[in-house]
């Protein structure tokens, strides 16, 4: 694909394309993106070039090579075309961490990042806890746990052995001690009475809602980690619950990433399980996106 810019457009009396000139191409080629152009613009800068958006002021008249401008119009092209900028840049953003993603995991999100927000503020003072995530993905919520928690014993689950291959590279990359497992959530085994947190993320999107959803999300985003039959909504949910029944500690606490649209029933069904304290909570937004719950002490 060629550059942007053509040479006569430049701001270089040598015809050469400056840093500051190819911020504002890129914010051109991306205007079909409407309100988002800036920010993504802002990405591919930051994430390709290692400019953020006060390097671009202070460096605008850098000069930039042909092969460089060429490299973030193709990439601009990739995300007009509908591809995640997050896959496109190979990263993504989650609690103050890039985390690698790629088509094999799901792109981290603001509404996940807040559920380990929760589990932080309540359990941060908590030393030598066992942790385990289900269904991992690029690892976001084991890694950001086991970075937080004090001398926490993390380990994590997924069925897809290509997004623990993610994972475990970003454990790696950012430092965090967390067990990789490759496991079916519908089929695991897990050890009696051994873990403090049981956190998931799980599949809760029903095919039915596909088609209102983003088509980046819909077109890029492996299904197997979206989407759950029409007819059993908390398929994923009930299975891991159950295991945590078992896997638990007695006052050990299980923590969901929910649809709203079965909060109720969510609450319902882990209420009848025998869970203590279940309980309900809104994201940023005001939507219903997590539930808790409490296994009961034995003399409860």
């Amino acid at each position: 694909m060629p550059s942007p810019l053509p040479h006569h457009a430049s701001d270089s009396p040598d015809g050469a394309i400056t840093l500051s000139r190819l911020s504002a191409a890129l914010k051109a080629q991306l205007a079909p993106l409407g309100s988002e152009a800036r920010d993504v613009a802002r990405i591919i800068i930051e994430d390709l070039l290692g400019y953020d958006a006060t390097a671009v002021v202070v460096n605008g008249d850098r000069v930039l090579q042909e092969a460089t401008v060429s490299r973030l119009s193709r990439a601009a092209a990739r995300v007009v075309a509908g591809e995640p900028v997050q896959y496109v840049v190979g990263k993504a953003r989650f609690a103050g961490l890039d985390f690698a993603v790629t088509p094999a995991t799901l792109i981290p999100r603001p509404e996940t990042e807040a559920l380990t927000d929760m589990i932080i503020d309540e359990a941060g003072r908590e030393p030598d806890l066992r942790v385990l995530d289900v269904g991992t993905g690029s690892g976001c919520i084991a890694i950001t746990l086991a970075r937080a928690l004090r001398f926490a014993r993390v380990e994590a689950v997924d069925i897809s052995a290509d997004a623990l291959a993610v994972a475990a590279d970003n454990a790696r990359r950012l430092r965090a001690k967390v067990q990789f497992t490759c496991a079916d959530a519908l089929a695991m085994r897990l050890d009696c009475e051994a873990y403090d947190i049981i956190v998931s993320n799980p599949p809760y999107v029903c095919s039915c809602e596909a088609a209102e959803m983003d088509r980046r999300v819909l077109d890029h985003e492996p299904h197997s980690a979206l989407f759950v039959p029409d007819d059993d909504p908390l398929l994923f949910y009930r299975a891991i619950a159950e295991q945590a029944l078992r896997a638990l500690r007695p006052g050990g606490k299980l923590y969901f990433e929910i649809n709203p649209l079965h909060s109720a029933a969510m609450a319902t069904m882990l209420t009848a399980m025998g869970y203590d304290g279940v309980a309900l909570h809104r994201d940023y937004l005001g939507r219903v996106r997590y539930a808790t719950a409490t296994k009961p002490h034995r003399d409860a």
